[in-house]
């Protein structure tokens, strides 16, 4: 067999793998298959005879792909994605915390590529890799630039996040959803009726001083007053991830300038505020998404 078509067998045996590795870390997959494809020719240009366990050299060379992909995204968005077969190697670990961390991100699916978009590249790195692959740290550390100690810090900062997320269940937050997408639909549409049905009696409309400046009410107590304030708006308002929570931004040019930001309770709006200061929505982590 020509040493072309050895060493492209030998890729292969790796590649659901990587792709799963991939995946979970760029919540796309042409992406992913675009890192996987990036594997496979810098394998094709060097010297393979040197690589003692091929598996783990292209799980790194996959990893520092994605890092670099990560870093290079200019903005935070959702993707449609597909399910794909999750591929747990190593060694194994120890660790209670990872174990659960892992099983909460398997369970969450297509959600938990939310929660994944809310961590840095280095800590959505470190802990797809160690959480969900048993990858050490020491094998991690030079790929984040990091010392095993300071990536160990990483993956627990991440993981910290994923289970505050994952505290939610995945069904009230879809739920939440569909309930702030209706009220964006109704809002646009001018359907009164429709948003009465979607508030509480008692819903509470509140404004920051930043977002009264540029319109909005400061206060607005009950359905009817906080219906009147929406019906015909809301056009230019995007359907969000806050915080791990739906809601909605303005977001002219891709840069959230207000948000809207929604509390459900029994399938009814039972407050909304919106935020404009600047400080504030620095400290956000806002996800657009497509509607």
């Amino acid at each position: 067999m020509a040493q072309d078509d050895w060493l492209a067998d030998r890729f292969e045996e790796h590649r659901s793998h990587l792709r799963a590795v991939a995946y979970r870390m760029l919540g796309s997959v042409n992406d992913a298959d675009d890192a996987v494809q990036e594997a496979w020719i810098r394998l094709s240009r060097s010297d393979s005879s040197a690589v003692e366990n091929l598996g783990g050299w292209l799980t790194s060379v996959v990893a520092r792909v994605a890092l670099d992909m990560l870093r290079s995204r200019t903005s935070r968005r959702e993707e449609p994605v597909d399910a794909l077969p999750v591929a747990h190697t190593g060694n194994g670990t120890s660790e209670t915390e990872p174990e659960r961390a892992a099983e909460l991100a398997d369970s969450l699916g297509p959600a938990m590529l939310v929660v994944l978009e809310m961590l840095s590249p280095a800590e959505r790195i470190a802990f797809v890799l160690h959480d969900m692959f048993a990858v050490p740290f020491d094998e991690i550390a030079p790929i984040v630039g990091r010392s095993a100690a300071a990536t160990r810090q990483l993956a627990s900062r991440a993981r910290r996040r994923v289970q505050e997320v994952g505290a939610v269940a995945p069904h009230d937050r879809n739920r939440a959803r569909r309930i702030v997408e209706a009220f964006l639909a109704a809002s646009r549409n001018g359907d009164f009726g429709a948003l009465l049905a979607l508030l509480d009696p008692d819903v509470v409309l509140s404004a920051d001083a930043d977002a009264v400046r540029v319109g909005a009410a400061d206060l607005v107590r009950g359905a009817e007053g906080v219906a009147q304030t929406f019906s015909g708006r809301a056009r230019a308002a995007q359907l969000a991830v806050i915080d791990g929570q739906p809601g909605a931004v303005w977001a002219p040019g891709g840069k959230p300038r207000v948000v809207f930001s929604f509390s459900v309770d029994d399938d009814k709006i039972t407050a909304i505020e919106l935020l404009a200061d600047a400080a504030r929505l620095a400290e956000l982590n806002v996800v657009l998404l497509d509607e």
